[in-house]
């Protein structure tokens, strides 16, 4: 053992120390982000489509809750997916 080994991690310069081990890969998503990001991207989109008059606002009654129902139901995706792999989940008898 060399008295390089003996030194306190702490002790050392931050350049010196060993990187520690971190777990990469996935991550639970946090669904109130995705569905909000969702809902502003869709209603960002149902805006520019009436703006470019693509969608004329009179017949638009029917692409306004569109992002709603979109980021809603990814959210219920999400939440499903996310419960079906958590580690702590009680799973169901029958």
């Amino acid at each position: 053992m060399s008295t390089d080994d003996a030194i306190d991690p702490m002790e050392r310069p931050l350049e010196e120390r060993k990187p520690e081990a971190r777990p990469s890969g996935w991550h639970q998503v946090n669904v109130g982000h995705l569905v909000m990001g969702v809902a502003f991207v869709g209603l960002v989109t149902v805006w520019a489509l009436v703006t470019s008059d693509t969608v004329q606002l009179d017949n638009a009654r029917w692409i306004l809750p569109l992002p709603w129902l979109v980021a809603g139901a990814l959210g219920l995706v999400a939440t499903v997916l996310r419960g079906s792999r958590h580690p702590h989940s009680v799973k169901m008898l029958g």
